[in-house]
């Protein structure tokens, strides 16, 4: 029995920077599962698109996929954008949606190394106040969910973290940055969580222009790849189990 066709699906962004990360970090999964057939589609703005993939996968007769969303948290896009698209897909087609990424050990170590990158080091921790940036969003179980990372995060020895988002909801990078200097932290980092530059991100850094270092998107390191083969493993036994495997 083949194994389900894992197919990431990414946002999409006019600003080319984001697919070419998109697919970097696509290339890192297929280099940690060889054998895995890994697809990627976008819901808007970048080819191909996630109809154009699945309607290829069908045509060339593949059956089971598991669907990816390349998203940190389950927000609009994972809940309504991505189930719309994959109930238009080829009958044939047996497709199973992965959770999204978020949260998990592993992006946290992904901030981190992203953190040391930028030129801190574990002795710094202590005295480091960490802003965690996120996209943003409407949807409530998003925003609830950077905050509980945050308070995760800070007892693993920062001086401490707080959460702050480019859009919909508050607070801003800029005024977390302030709030962390008022705290009394020897230094303040920015740590985005996101996962490939755009629009958004660029706000962050801009917010991050009062901050001592601003760490790098999460984009590509090897943690991030290697949750999405975790939640492809998690989705994948559902799927063949539905064709008897």
């Amino acid at each position: 029995m083949r194994r389900p066709v894992l197919l990431v699906i990414a946002h999409g962004s006019r600003d080319p920077r984001h697919a070419a990360t998109v697919h970097d970090l696509v290339r890192r999964v297929r280099s940690l599962r060889p054998g895995l057939r890994v697809e990627t589609g976008f819901l808007d703005f970048n080819i191909p698109s996630v109809k154009g993939v699945l309607e290829s996968l069908d045509a060339e007769g593949v059956r089971d996929v598991v669907a990816l969303p390349l998203l940190l948290t389950r927000a609009f896009h994972a809940k309504s954008d991505i189930p719309a698209v994959l109930a238009e897909a080829p009958p044939r087609l047996r497709i199973r949606q992965a959770e999204v990424l978020g949260p998990s050990p592993l992006l946290l170590s992904a901030l981190e190394r992203r953190l040391y990158e930028a030129g801190l080091t574990p002795a710094d921790k202590s005295s480091t106040g960490v802003v965690l940036a996120s996209a943003g969003s409407s949807d409530p179980e998003a925003i609830a969910v950077i905050a509980e990372i945050a308070r995760e995060w800070r007892h693993t020895g920062w001086c401490a973290v707080r959460p702050a988002f480019a859009s919909a909801a508050l607070p801003r990078t800029e005024q977390a940055v302030r709030e962390l200097r008022d705290l009394g932290c020897a230094r303040v980092a920015v740590a985005p969580y996101v996962l490939a530059p755009g629009f958004l991100p660029d706000r962050i850094a801009r917010g991050a222009a009062g901050a001592d270092v601003l760490a790098d998107v999460l984009g590509a390191a090897p943690e991030v790849a290697r949750v999405l083969l975790e939640r492809y493993d998690a989705a994948r036994v559902p799927v063949l189990a539905a064709v008897g495997a």
